[in-house]
């Protein structure tokens, strides 16, 4: 049924194709002949900004609604939905190197030098998106905390200074991970039961490695201290001070309470409270595995175009996306979580009481 009957709605209006596609005005035509592979890397460009607006639009309405004290079943729902939307448009932006990467070192060295000193670090969505998902000054690499607003305008300085001010996804998860209610319940204490599980599930290891015979003393030795140093991670997530030790020296993002939180969702997924929650942990780690696909693709196409060449932006080009990598990543903590998994066979028994409470429908 037709509703606009105000004022119909014409295609090329509604898109508003005239300002879209008149946009594309290549440097080069200003100093001669024009490089034919400028309108490519312009528009390259332009629909990765598009996309990185679409990509806010659904982080800022996820932010939203972990704003509230409470979030509702039905809300998760909405997240989950919405975070998977944002895994969709990655995958199509991580694609999207292969079409830019059809232009040859040569085909770009026409236009580059008229760029100076424009370059992808004055993005300001890029940042946008990097800051509200949990990437704030602190958490960079060096070189990121010093020219991270060098290279930007007042304004756009301005303006992100005060968007670093705001709660980021990763915070607000945080928060509310840290509300898991089902920790303790009545007589139920279940990190006294996790440390028992564990401590069986460590003795279990070693007695398997030293009673290998194919391998050598000292090997033996380095695979007994990797367990005593996954021994002493499982003592921290116990021992709140030990826990802010190994924090404040960068081994941990979350707070104790909110890796409590979501290494319990994680242990009982398959309890139908947890569906939900489970699968936002997972669409996060999406977000942050996707977003370090395309930094070490975007590496290697700089790789490929200007060698070891520094970039227009006055960064050393290959060297420093590639160690943006690793470093800059927000959401480890739960590409870790499977450091403390237990297998199904040793994980605590729920109280029948609780069993219920995590249930929708009552069972025997």
């Amino acid at each position: 049924m037709q509703k606009n009957k105000r004022k119909l709605c014409y295609y090329g209006d509604y898109l508003h194709l005239d300002k879209v596609l008149s946009a594309q005005e290549p440097e080069s035509r200003n100093y001669g002949a024009e490089a034919h592979d400028e309108t490519l890397f312009i528009i390259t460009h332009q629909a990765y900004e598009l996309w990185f607006k679409q990509i806010l639009h659904e982080v800022k309405s996820v932010i939203d609604i972990f704003s509230d004290d409470s979030v509702k079943d039905q809300h998760l729902t909405k997240v989950v939905h919405r975070l998977n939307r944002v895994t969709v448009i990655q995958n199509l932006l991580n694609q999207q190197i292969d079409v830019i990467e059809t232009m040859t070192p040569q085909d770009f060295m026409s236009f580059r030098d008229f760029l100076v000193p424009a370059s992808g670090f004055q993005s300001i969505q890029f940042k946008m998106m990097e800051i509200s998902l949990g990437l704030k000054s602190e958490y960079r690499i060096d070189f990121d905390k010093e020219s991270f607003y060098s290279r930007l305008n007042k304004p756009d300085q301005d303006f992100l200074i005060d968007l670093e001010k705001q709660s980021s996804l990763f915070e607000l998860v945080d928060k509310w991970l840290s509300r898991m209610p089902f920790l303790e319940f009545g007589e139920f204490k279940f990190w006294e039961l996790y440390k028992e599980a564990t401590d069986k599930m460590s003795e279990k290891d070693i007695a398997i490695v030293k009673s290998i015979e194919n391998i050598t003393e000292h090997d033996k030795a380095v695979q007994l201290k990797d367990i005593e140093a996954t021994r002493e991670k499982y003592a921290a997530l116990i021992d709140p001070d030990k826990y802010e030790a190994l924090r404040s020296d960068g081994a941990f993002r979350l707070s104790r309470n909110g890796m409590l939180g979501a290494l319990f969702i994680n242990l009982y997924q398959h309890e139908p409270v947890f569906n939900l929650p489970f699968q936002l942990l997972r669409r996060l780690m999406d977000i942050d595995e996707l977003l370090t696909i395309w930094r070490y693709k975007h590496s290697v196409m700089v790789q490929r175009m200007l060698g070891s060449k520094i970039g227009t932006g006055g960064s050393s080009g290959h060297d420093y996306l590639k160690r943006t990598t690793e470093k800059n990543r927000i959401f480890t903590d739960l590409f870790h979580m499977a450091t403390f998994m237990l297998p199904p066979e040793d994980l605590p028994t729920l109280p029948a009481d609780l069993k219920r409470v995590l249930r929708f429908c009552e069972v025997d």
